[in-house]
């Protein structure tokens, strides 16, 4: 289990596979065997393992307590979520974000894309925070932050991978409501007006993230050191993304930006001095940052 939970972080999450390192032995493979499942999760989501949607659905079901639990990679799971005191109400809120991919996915408003980002992300840095040993109270806020700020990049850096799979993160309010088809064919053609529109979107969504990843980063100093140490490289890292994208002019057009070995050994070195904050008193969470949020579990404001 920990070994086929370690290959499923190199090969799935290159970035969170080099912060990984960072953690020593024991965390490390927990944080892993998190992640793992929480792969496997968005691989039924997106249909790439059998029966996805309908093992998707089980496995809401189990948590939610409608029916018992007989998907097996929940049975596996389970002795981890009890052994860690992993909240059901966070990972039920993981996957009700992951059924949102089932559907038809068009969003509208900058609270949609707050929203359907804490869904799918901010609820992992709630689970994450007990994986890394964190047990201030306030931890959930900054980490559904961070969560939000990755997600947000990830959206940024998917647009026209994404928009092939007849799905659309940008708000349409962002976008003037273009299409995910129109998306994918202003690319294949080329048409600049088109591209130059929904570059905005990208950049906006870039700047956004932003404000959501000062505030994760501020919120590390609840977890222990190595763990802060471990955490803010992954997250400097993933943010690069984004600066890499925003500095060749948001070009979604072209597909994905990555970020090489050499590009995450730097942004580790230079995330280091900033542990030089830890010692101060981390100022209190802005909860008008969950504004969106209400309602959700975790959330604040």
């Amino acid at each position: 289990m920990i070994i086929e939970a370690e290959m499923t972080l190199r090969e799935g999450g290159r970035t969170f596979h080099w912060a990984r390192r960072f953690l020593g032995q024991g965390m490390g493979q927990d944080a892993a065997r998190l992640y793992a499942f929480c792969r496997l999760l968005d691989d039924l989501a997106d249909g790439d393992l059998p029966h996805g949607s309908r093992r998707l659905r089980s496995i809401h079901d189990s948590l939610t307590g409608i029916t018992r639990d007989t998907d097996p990679a929940l049975m596996d799971f389970r002795p981890f979520m009890r052994e860690k005191n992993l909240p059901d109400n966070a990972l039920i809120s993981l996957i009700d974000g992951l059924l949102m991919d089932q559907e038809t996915v068009r969003l509208n408003t900058k609270e949609d894309l707050l929203r359907y980002s804490y869904h799918v992300a901010g609820t992992v840095g709630v689970m994450m925070c007990r994986i890394l040993g964190s047990t201030n109270h306030d931890a959930p806020a900054f980490a559904i932050d961070l969560g939000i700020a990755m997600q947000l990049t990830n959206i940024a850096r998917d647009v026209l991978e994404d928009a092939r799979m007849g799905r659309r993160y940008l708000p349409a309010e962002w976008v003037g409501g273009i299409t995910p088809h129109e998306i994918a064919l202003a690319a294949e053609e080329a048409d600049a007006m088109m591209i130059k529109q929904v570059a905005e979107g990208v950049m906006r969504t870039l700047s956004l993230a932003e404000t959501y990843y000062e505030s994760g980063i501020k919120g590390l100093s609840h977890l222990p050191l190595r763990a802060h140490v471990a955490i803010l490289i992954a997250a400097r890292a993933y943010r690069q993304i984004g600066i890499q994208l925003a500095y060749h002019g948001c070009n979604w057009q072209d597909g994905r930006q990555v970020t090489s070995t050499l590009t995450k050994a730097w942004t580790s070195l230079t995330a280091l001095p900033l542990m030089r904050h830890r010692s101060r008193d981390v100022p209190a969470h802005d909860n008008q940052l969950h504004h969106a949020l209400a309602g959700l579990p975790h959330a604040r404001g």
